[in-house]
């Protein structure tokens, strides 16, 4: 059985907040209570991602949230997050599609696109009346996007796209791709440099089928996608793309929304640990929360959830002040998924056999979370970002 959330706070976080702050968190908290934990389990069971709730996400605007303008919420990016935590309370895979469709399509749409680019797009993904992805992977280049070999030729008016990607969020569900391509064949551009392009999932050529047999992110639609001399308009070019660094900066808006929902996985399993342990009784009939060793378990988790409480909200903060730094969200996404990960499972231990069941939330994510630890770059790879910045060298 699980039980009723109760919601996680040590140390006095919600008085960090503001009224709207509070207000988007509660919002999106009790649409995931209502809407999505009584159906979770099953979609996870049978591999289903939960299309029918997309819009009423579309309604309550999460999809872009904290963009201005062309219909989308315009929240702050502190808001973004407390948005992004509740979901991943409620399934890592569910936030994902939340994130993709936020972050790395219509964020990259909203900054380097054109103006009738964003007036066409942006208002039909706000609503979820359109569905987009993002198509950066290969099959062969993950950790190192630059030796992509998905390549688009300039031909008249056109340009001609040939490659294939991997590991998609919401790849077959999509309407449209923000694909990155090495560009040849244009004369304003130099041969080889990656810009991103709209495709429509209905050009010719184009392709997208889905990765069976997921131990992980089984709510969630993954896909291959693969691109045979796709043909589309030279104004699908999103203008602004120049370089890795485009497809770089959409990452970083992911991985931001990730340090947040990783902690709302970890406040999913520390509150099931707890109220589970409060009413298990093992040995002349205590409850397993008098025991020490439960109790270390326990103070473990709170103590950094509490810290990556702090850690997330301060770079929220930055953000908001235009002031963070690639490095900051780094550091945030991999302290925050490890320590969810780490979290997910200590509970299972907590739990005993009872944690391997979907009677449970606890084991879904932690399967879950081995998936966030990898994707948005690897915990080793931000570990590198973070040595190469106190250092000054490049390990990579």
């Amino acid at each position: 059985m699980a039980f009723p959330y109760k919601g996680v706070d040590f140390i006095g976080f919600d008085k960090l907040l503001g009224d709207d702050e509070r207000m988007a968190r509660d919002t999106a908290r009790q649409f995931i209570e209502d809407n999505l934990i009584p159906i979770i389990e099953e979609c996870n069971r049978e591999g289903r991602f939960p299309r029918e709730l997309v819009p009423q996400m579309g309604q309550l605007g999460f999809f872009g949230a904290n963009l201005q303008g062309y219909g989308c919420a315009g929240m702050s990016n502190v808001e973004y997050g407390l948005v992004m935590q509740e979901f991943e309370r409620g399934d890592s895979g569910v936030r994902s599609f939340v994130s993709v469709q936020s972050a790395l399509v219509m964020y990259p749409i909203y900054t380097f696109g054109s103006e009738e680019q964003k007036e066409y797009w942006l208002p039909k993904l706000a609503t979820g009346e359109k569905l987009g992805c993002f198509g950066l992977t290969e099959p062969d280049y993950g950790s190192n996007p630059g030796g992509m070999r998905t390549r688009a030729d300039r031909v008249g008016d056109e340009y001609v796209l040939t490659g294939e990607k991997m590991w998609i969020t919401s790849g077959s569900i999509a309407d449209v791709a923000v694909i990155w391509a090495k560009v040849y064949g244009d004369p304003e551009v130099e041969d080889g440099r990656v810009r991103g392009f709209l495709v429509e999932a209905h050009r010719p050529g184009f392709s997208a089928w889905d990765v069976h047999g997921k131990w992980s992110l089984r709510a969630s639609v993954t896909s291959g996608l693969s691109l045979q001399d796709v043909r589309i308009p030279a104004t699908n070019l999103m203008p602004g793309t120049g370089g890795l660094k485009s497809p770089l900066m959409c990452l970083n808006q992911a991985r931001y929304g990730i340090a947040w929902g990783a902690v709302g996985a970890a406040m999913s399993c520390y509150d099931t640990a707890l109220q589970y342990s409060l009413v298990r009784k093992q040995f002349h009939e205590k409850p397993i929360a008098s025991h020490q060793l439960v109790q270390d378990k326990l103070a473990w988790m709170i103590t950094e959830i509490s810290k990556a409480q702090l850690l997330i909200l301060q770079v929220g903060r930055l953000k908001d002040e235009g002031k963070v730094g690639h490095e900051h969200i780094s550091m945030a996404k991999r302290n925050n998924v490890w320590m969810a990960l780490e979290c997910a499972r200590l509970a299972r231990d907590v739990l005993g056999a009872n944690g391997i069941t979907d009677d449970y939330p606890v084991m879904r994510h932690m399967m879950n979370l081995e998936s966030v630890k990898t994707y948005e770059g690897t915990h080793d790879i931000h570990t590198l970002i973070l040595g190469q910045h106190v250092t000054g060298i490049a390990a990579y």
